[in-house]
């Protein structure tokens, strides 16, 4: 997955890769349904699906663009040059039992003889401070932010991924969700949410607005106190008033499809948000992105990114015929030899070589085995010798009895003298 590897269905494979042992287009389904934002469930038509949705799976790739693309928007930051020096101060030297470090000048004031300068001093300079000439940007490859979106927009139109990166979509009808232009005329927010609750997207809206919570650490103090999960994100072909309408949702992005951004369609660096396409945003993907092998018509000289492998099942490919009538036969382990004891120091050994000991030393096992043989013995001496009247607490029991019988002849004896 990670090298681009094609999975061999689009929806139903149960690893999410596609194989592409036929044409890139023969993976995926040959037309998608364009639905109305005015009337749930009702289609208006299709469309061709466009060649760059079948692109392989590159995390790796969407994951180091977004990360160096991420860093180019971060201002400078650096400590004052002077911050932590700003005072006349002088070491005491030597010869005054403390510290050689440099001391505040003055008297009368707990100020004065403190430390200054030191990193390890209260009020001191920092250690190694920060510039404002650091690397703070990156330059990425353009044909590496190219495929980078391209496998984006692959993997959004794949339910699984969707769904794995949290966003409810189970109103909705079909990924990729392209929806009439009328979508683009939309001018009032309050029509934008009719329209993609119409769609299916009102789950994930609400997710959104569920999902909002206070901010921790120092950034709630600094403009951004809270915090909020990423909806669906609006691709359209013409700003008919659509940029406006949606601009207050919450979670809901709206970008045009001539200016698609990794950071928007694989926020955090993991691919598969949930996409809502307008008809003539999905229909220019081809004129942008073309073909495999007819190039970019809007990319000068950009291709579509190839699955490093065209089958994905590789245990099948091992497994093969062709490859096992190739292949070394199978390695057979070296022969091993007993361990030399000496029999000066090992007790079973030298038993071994005594001739006049009989056997070998028991083992642990002889010993259970004997005991066994012993309680099973004695179990059944007691069984058969030991019943009844036989039984030792019995015959203790009788003693007993014929003394008690004695004392209480005595006893009534005496009784009958007294009366």
């Amino acid at each position: 997955l990670a090298q681009g590897i094609n999975p061999p269905c689009r929806e139903s494979c149960p690893h999410l890769l596609r194989c592409a042992g036929a044409p890139a287009m023969a993976t995926a389904r040959p037309v998608v349904s364009v639905y109305s934002c005015e009337k749930s469930d009702e289609k208006t038509g299709t469309v061709v699906m466009p060649h760059v949705l079948a692109s392989p799976l590159r995390p790796d790739l969407v994951r180091e663009v977004h990360k160096n693309v991420s860093k180019n928007k971060r201002q400078a930051y650096a400590v004052g040059a002077k911050v932590g020096y700003d005072t006349a101060a002088e070491s005491w030297g030597t010869g005054r039992a403390v510290a050689r470090i440099p001391r505040a000048p003055g008297g009368g004031t707990h100020r004065a003889g403190q430390a200054t300068f030191g990193n390890q001093a209260r009020g001191g300079g920092m250690f190694n401070p920060t510039k404002v000439w650091r690397r703070w940007h990156r330059r990425v490859n353009v044909t590496m932010k190219r495929h980078a979106v391209a496998t984006a927009l692959a993997a959004s139109s794949l339910p699984p991924l969707v769904m794995a990166r949290g966003h409810r979509i189970s109103e909705v009808s079909e990924l990729p969700l392209v929806v009439s232009d009328s979508l683009e005329s939309i001018s009032k927010t309050k029509q934008a949410v009719e329209a993609l609750k119409t769609v299916g997207c009102g789950e994930d809206l609400q997710k959104v607005i569920d999902s909002k919570k206070v901010r921790r650490g120092q950034g709630k103090a600094r403009n951004r106190k809270y915090t909020m999960r990423c909806g669906p994100l609006v691709i359209y072909n013409e700003d008919n008033g659509i940029k406006r309408a949606m601009r207050n949702i919450p979670g809901v992005e709206t970008t045009s499809v001539d200016n698609l951004n990794l950071l928007r369609l694989a926020p955090g660096g993991a691919f598969g948000r949930f996409l809502v396409f307008t008809e003539g945003a999905f229909k220019k993907l081809n004129e942008i992105y073309g073909t495999a092998k007819g190039g970019a018509p809007l990319k000068k000289g950009y291709h579509l990114p190839r699955a490093a492998m065209e089958n994905a099942d590789l245990a099948r490919i091992i497994n093969s015929s062709e490859v096992q009538s190739v292949l070394k036969p199978k390695l057979e382990a070296p022969g091993t030899f007993p361990k030399h004891n000496n029999p000066l120091k090992n007790k079973t050994r030298m038993a071994e070589l005594n001739p006049g000991k009989k056997g070998s030393p028991e083992s642990e096992s002889d010993v259970q085995k004997r005991k066994k043989a012993r309680i099973a013995e004695s179990k059944a001496y007691n069984k058969k010798n030991k019943k009844g009247d036989d039984t030792f607490y019995k015959t203790l029991m009788k003693a007993f009895e014929a003394k008690a019988a004695e004392a209480a002849a005595a006893k009534e004896a005496e009784e009958a003298d007294e009366e």
